[in-house]
């Protein structure tokens, strides 16, 4: 086990099992797409431990909470970090974060974007630290999310080579 997943282990988190997609869904990319040393995730929403969306679904505002909203940031950080060890063998292989994107389902009126993104760069910042765990970023609110998703994040590493 290395550092990353000793640090996720200390703090009780653990990451989910892949994505379940819902019935009918098809999604024709790959989670994480490796080129030279950097790795540029795709869009993730919540998963439960399972690997099915985490519940509740809607908007941010008017179905969620705020605190609700932030949690499901939250656990997209670590359906994310799933999917990067799927992807790398090795969470340690990461060594930067670089850049964010965080988009929020947001309800009619509901403009606190970046206090719900807030639930992954706390997440990341308290895993990998200040140094690595530091990333740019943005934060949107969107009239809809695949699937009434609450939060979707992509992001971009760099990487060690093997």
């Amino acid at each position: 086990m290395g550092q990353v997943e000793q640090k996720l282990h200390a703090l009780g988190l653990v990451l989910p099992a892949p994505m379940r997609l819902p019935a009918g869904a098809a999604l024709p990319f790959p989670w994480v797409r490796v080129f030279g040393n950097r790795a540029f995730i795709s869009g993730h929403g919540p998963l439960a431990a399972d690997g099915a969306l985490a519940r509740p679904l809607g908007k941010v505002g008017t179905d969620l909470t705020l605190e609700q909203g932030y949690e499901a940031a939250r656990l997209t950080g670590l359906a994310i970090l799933a999917s990067l060890k799927q992807a790398l063998g090795d969470l340690d292989r990461i060594e930067a974060w670089l850049r964010v994107f965080g988009m929020v389902n947001a309800g009619a009126g509901f403009n606190r974007f970046p206090a719900v993104i807030n639930g992954f760069t706390d997440l990341i910042l308290e895993v990998f630290g200040p140094d690595a765990g530091a990333h740019a970023r943005s934060a949107v609110g969107l009239a809809g999310l695949p699937f009434d998703i609450p939060v979707e994040i992509e992001a971009e590493v760099a990487i060690r080579g093997l």
